[in-house]
């Protein structure tokens, strides 16, 4: 059977790379890609390139937007705080252009992080920039945590009522957008997932926590990849 195509928002950053310095990359970490081989898709990396992102939109089954950096405040109407990095205004927009040709054909998506993140402001939605309780011991670890998922919804159905997932954030949802429902909370009452509130919408979840790690989420990724094999809902 042919693999539904999912294409994954990549970052834009400079590496070395063997014996060449300040390289220009695209680059996604490799558990994003894998994760949705195993659940029976086909990754293909999309570029923060706003200008090929409709040709690549039109021609895939789903979109897989992944964490990464600070959304760029303006987007969600505020100022950077004190703990606000650097936006990326490239991926911010090939991001919002890929949402946009996603929801417009009826496709499935699934927001990890900042995916979700981006969604919900989309929506009208806004972030709450920092977060310093849910930031890592150590920067550059993921934590284990344990949630609490609505039972009743595509995330409760997926991951059951108390997965654990993996978290790297110190920002969050404050207000949550337009047509979203919140799902999964963690013991302080942070959002850690949100989905579309009609549920004969087409598949639309996002997780705060970064579910392309570890074995409670697989489920998940293998609904997203359900409802990609399923086609366009509009």
């Amino acid at each position: 059977m042919t693999r539904p195509v999912v294409a994954v928002t990549a970052d834009a950053t400079t590496v070395n790379w063997n014996i060449w310095g300040d390289v220009a990359v695209a680059v996604l970490p490799q558990p994003y890609l894998d994760k949705v081989t195993q659940a029976g898709g086909a990754p293909v990396l999309l570029p923060p390139l706003v200008e090929a992102v409709e040709s690549v939109m039109e021609r895939v089954d789903a979109l897989l937007m992944s964490g990464g950096a600070d959304i760029d405040p303006a987007l969600y109407g505020a100022r950077p705080g004190e703990f606000v990095f650097p936006p990326h205004p490239a991926r911010d927009a090939a991001e919002l252009a890929a949402l946009a040709v996603a929801e417009r054909r009826g496709i499935p998506v699934l927001g990890v992080c900042r995916g979700l993140q981006l969604i919900s402001i989309t929506r009208g939605g806004t972030l709450d920039q920092h977060l310093p309780e849910h930031s890592p011991a150590v920067p550059g670890r993921y934590e284990p945590r344990t949630i609490r998922v609505k039972p009743d919804s595509l995330l409760g159905g997926a991951l059951g009522p108390s997965p654990t997932v993996y978290c790297h954030h110190h920002q969050g949802i404050d207000k949550l957008g337009a047509g979203l429902v919140a799902t999964a909370w963690s013991d302080d009452g942070v959002i850690e997932g949100a989905e579309a509130e009609d549920p004969s919408a087409p598949f639309l979840a996002g997780l705060q926590a970064h579910g392309e790690l570890g074995e409670d989420t697989v489920a998940l990724f293998e609904a997203f990849i359900e409802a990609a094999k399923a086609g366009p809902r509009r």
